[in-house]
């Protein structure tokens, strides 16, 4: 299987950086994995809301054009549809069972992600009604991902 992660914004803080890099070398031994970090749109303080609807189309043109046209892409949305762990392991085994061997998961900007986008998407994923950092919700879905993989071969890990 194959898992694209497209990311809205670069991660800053070496923490992050460093959290990010353990779980892509965890992940390597059960995926192929890549991940695109798109340039997140500046904006001036205090943001109008046009400045917004702009920048999510900005931003929705670049994450479409790094999700490939045969990929089923996950959103990762507040109100998306909240999965277990175990949900989630078994959503990733039935798409594999189904074919569908590249998967992009997308995590928006600032502003969330564009109308388009979410059209794109063949599901919409939530792990909070909480809003999170973006930086933070990557190593997030880094971790899931990877306890979706240990879940799957039923290794230890998962508790």
């Amino acid at each position: 299987m194959k898992i694209q992660f497209v990311t809205v914004g670069k991660l800053k803080e070496k923490y992050w950086k460093q959290a990010c890099e353990e779980y892509r070398k965890r992940l390597g031994a059960y995926i192929k994995l890549d991940e695109l970090e798109l340039a997140e749109e500046k904006a001036s303080e205090p943001v109008h809301p046009s400045e917004v609807k702009m920048i999510l189309q900005k931003e929705g043109s670049r994450i479409l054009q790094a999700i490939p046209t045969d990929a089923y892409c996950i959103v990762l949305a507040v109100k998306g549809k909240s999965l277990t762990s175990e949900d989630l392991a078994e959503h990733l085994e039935e798409l594999a069972l189904r074919g569908k061997s590249k998967i992009s998961f997308v995590i928006g900007g600032s502003y969330g992600l564009s109308p388009e986008v979410y059209q794109r998407a063949d599901f919409s994923l939530s792990f909070s009604s909480f809003t999170f950092p973006h930086q933070m919700m990557r190593v997030i879905l880094y971790e899931q991902v990877y306890r979706a993989c240990k879940i799957q071969r039923g290794e230890a890990y998962h508790k």
